[in-house]
């Protein structure tokens, strides 16, 4: 894993990479509530089954989950929000484009934090089929066992 300078990461999304291959990786700002904030502050988040898509011609991410923070009162988050993701108009368009040209999607691979500013790494991703899997599993286990190999041989 390749860790960004300066960065506190709080969730990973390994599902992902196991299922699309990634075309293009592109950093994103989150809007959050005080209380979202302060829940992803304790490490606390979720984003395996989340997917961005477009809305009205702006980014948002679905199915996201940020626990409550405990210590907040009434003005306590919904977990699974919505959460509109800050990008650049070119961005936008040059996604959405993409989106509806190639039929590809927009999966979230990790969040962190970036200069005090939470962020969101976003890959433009073609989906696998079942076969790729297969063969990824297949070279995965190939390289473990030898790995195995040269060890006892040393």
């Amino acid at each position: 894993m390749r860790k960004t300078i300066g960065a506190k990461i709080v969730c990973n999304n390994r599902k992902a990479r196991f299922n699309y291959f990634f075309l293009e990786l592109i950093e994103a700002g989150i809007v959050l509530k005080g209380s979202e904030v302060k829940s992803l502050r304790d490490g606390k988040a979720n984003i395996t089954d989340a997917y961005a898509t477009d809305s009205k011609g702006e980014i948002y991410l679905i199915n996201s989950h940020i626990p409550l923070y405990k210590e907040s009162s009434y003005n306590n988050h919904n977990p699974r929000d919505m959460r509109k993701l800050l990008l650049k108009k070119k961005e936008i368009n040059k996604m959405i484009g993409r989106i509806n040209r190639d039929g590809l999607t927009i999966v979230p691979t990790k969040v962190y934090f970036k200069k005090g500013k939470a962020k969101v790494e976003l890959a433009i991703a073609k989906g696998k089929k079942l076969y790729d899997k297969r063969n990824v599993k297949k070279k995965r286990d190939w390289e473990r066992e030898q790995a195995k190999i040269l060890s006892r041989n040393k």
